[in-house]
């Protein structure tokens, strides 16, 4: 089931060949979780996706509020069979079809679409992870890398050389050769009571699961987080890794190159997360 611009239909939605999201890369994006029929974090993904919208100049329709949003996305999970289950579900916005920009061309339409999850709550994943560098191409820092745009082929290309080499994951560079994320999330490195994560300049996803570890974190007098810059040199002197994002939640890091690695905090503060999601 999905949602086409407040219609729910079951898969024909009518997108024109022109759409500029398909066409330019002119879309963003959230991915929701949903549990309980309650969206995780919902105020943290709208003012998000407000914000995305705004930097990408973008029309901002006036029935965009969050109880319209919210409801368009809970009423294509009810629409579901088996509806109490988690799911996950991703908004998508584009800027109206056109191959030149016109006023008319920055009004945007928006698409709905879920997916059952197997667990309504996050849950660690105890299967062996192991990642490595993704060197071939680098993310630009700065404000725009920091969105949900669907400019992802150097995602892309990166999943497809870690499932050629046999990764869990890769680890992504930019040009200045610094460790800004996952391929699918935020990073955050362990050492002794120092936690680690790349700042926004250096052109990371700005997170919502990032932003709500650094919560957490901030309230747990045992250790202390710093948004600094991580040189790959770091990776092989933490004593942990991890990696967050909305959906998985908190995915612990076995191993990179011939360093392995403890679970130790991602445990911690993986219990910690789904009483602050429950509380969202």
């Amino acid at each position: 089931m999905i949602n086409f611009n407040g219609t729910l239909q079951e898969n024909n939605t009518s997108i024109s060949p022109n759409n500029r999201g398909l066409n330019y890369g002119d879309a963003v994006f959230e991915t929701l979780r949903i549990s309980g029929g309650k969206i995780y974090f919902w105020e943290d993904h709208y003012f998000r996706l407000m914000a995305s919208m705004r930097i990408l100049r973008m029309e901002i329709p006036m029935s965009f509020t969050p109880e319209y949003l919210e409801e368009q996305v809970l009423n294509t999970i009810k629409a579901q069979e088996n509806n109490n289950k988690g799911f996950r579900a991703k908004i998508l916005v584009w800027r109206k079809t056109g191959g030149k920009y016109t006023p008319s061309t920055n009004d945007v339409a928006f698409l709905i679409t879920t997916e059952p999850l197997e667990n309504p709550f996050y849950t660690l994943q105890d299967s062996f992870y192991e990642i490595e560098l993704f060197k071939d191409h680098y993310i630009n820092s700065g404000l725009l890398s920091t969105l949900k745009t669907n400019n992802k082929v150097l995602n892309v290309l990166g999943s497809v050389y870690a499932q050629e080499n046999d990764y869990a994951n890769c680890l992504l560079l930019n040009e200045k050769k610094q460790v800004v994320e996952a391929l699918n999330g935020n990073i955050f490195l362990v050492k002794g009571y120092k936690i680690k994560t790349p700042p926004l300049e250096d052109g990371c996803l700005n997170g919502i699961l990032r932003k709500q570890i650094i919560k957490i974190i901030g309230a747990m007098p045992d250790y202390i987080l710093e948004e600094t810059s991580v040189s790959p040199f770091e990776l092989q002197k933490a004593d942990e890794i991890f990696i967050t994002n909305v959906i998985t939640g908190i995915q612990p890091v076995s191993k990179y190159r011939k360093k392995e690695y403890s679970q130790e905090v991602a445990k911690e503060l993986l219990a910690k997360l789904n009483v602050k999601a429950r509380l969202s």
